[in-house]
């Protein structure tokens, strides 16, 4: 049984490195086994992200609303503007859903358990500064030994069909 409900998982790395793709797998994975997540996801690349422009909701918000939701055969949409939400705050709007647990893509200074993907040598600097690592996924395989011997946590390739079988079943075991 987790300690806290839901249970909160990062998947952290430089931009580029397969952190979106690997949390498509692992939702898949666990709702595979009956498992609910949600996502938070940090947009870092710089400015606010994008939206569907033409839409109600988009032009509700260009008309001064500070959040549009959007509701239609079973599926939410929100989009909000002028909404400076801490990671909490958005945890908290989250746990609404209910889920087993929450995968936060990005936000690498927050001390949640997490996955660091590291492309190559140059990015060996994240394991400074990233706290609470529970797995790496590298993309190099000179790099699987280094990183082993730093941290002493499971890495795999990130080519390894392993990786998100073996994250999913940790998970799982948390969540239930």
């Amino acid at each position: 049984m987790a300690l806290v409900k839901p249970f909160i998982y990062q998947i952290v790395g430089y931009q580029n490195s397969g952190k979106t793709t690997f949390i498509v797998k692992l939702i898949q994975a666990l709702k595979n086994q009956g498992i609910k997540s949600v996502t938070i996801k940090h947009h870092g690349h710089g400015g606010r992200p994008d939206v569907i422009p033409q839409k109600d909701s988009s032009r509700h918000l260009e008309a001064g609303a500070l959040a549009a939701l959007v509701e239609g055969d079973g599926r939410l949409i929100l989009q909000a503007d002028e909404s400076f939400l801490t990671l909490d705050e958005q945890i908290r709007f989250m746990a609404y859903f209910h889920p087993d647990i929450i995968l936060i893509e990005g936000h690498k200074k927050q001390s949640y358990p997490k996955l660091l993907i590291l492309r190559n040598e140059n990015d060996l600097e994240l394991i400074t500064y990233v706290n609470n690592i529970k797995a790496v996924i590298v993309w190099t395989h000179s790099l699987i030994e280094v990183v082993r011997e730093q941290l002493g946590v499971p890495v795999f390739h990130i080519q390894e069909d392993s990786a998100v079988a073996e994250v999913s079943e940790e998970l799982i075991k948390l969540v239930q």
